[in-house]
């Protein structure tokens, strides 16, 4: 049953499928900790601390801040959707162009994250990821 994008029933579903691919996705090559602010959330009240964490060489996403982190993105929660579930770089580049991404800190490690090439059982990961969102 799909789950809005970043609800506690979507971070629950989204880590059980993320366990089942532990250790058989290409590791990250990137080392980035980012903590994410994302606005216009469709539920709750205000915005939701979320971070983004490929330290163990994987990419983990999880709620709230990191006390250390290399840079923080401030992006709406339609276009974290739209790069973050449907893997689309375009809209991130769009949405930074038209100043709706404000990002402080190290920028070179966000760049880093966008020249990832997903690999096969990434690709099949993103799918799984993408079917269980509304």
């Amino acid at each position: 049953m799909p789950h809005a994008f970043l609800s506690d029933e979507w971070m629950t579903e989204a880590h059980a499928i993320r366990a089942e691919y532990q250790g058989k996705t290409q590791s990250v090559p990137h080392t980035v900790r980012m903590n994410l602010v994302v606005t216009e959330m469709p539920f709750g009240d205000g915005d939701l601390n979320a971070h983004l964490d490929t330290t163990s060489g994987d990419v983990e996403l999880n709620k709230g801040h990191l006390e250390v982190a290399d840079l923080e993105v401030t992006i709406d929660y339609v276009t974290a959707r739209a790069i973050l579930v449907e893997g689309n770089p375009q809209a991130g580049m769009q949405a930074f162009m038209a100043g709706k991404i404000r990002v402080q800190g190290d920028m070179a490690k966000l760049v880093l994250l966008q020249t990832m090439p997903p690999d096969t059982t990434a690709r099949e990961l993103a799918e799984r990821l993408r079917a269980i969102t509304d």
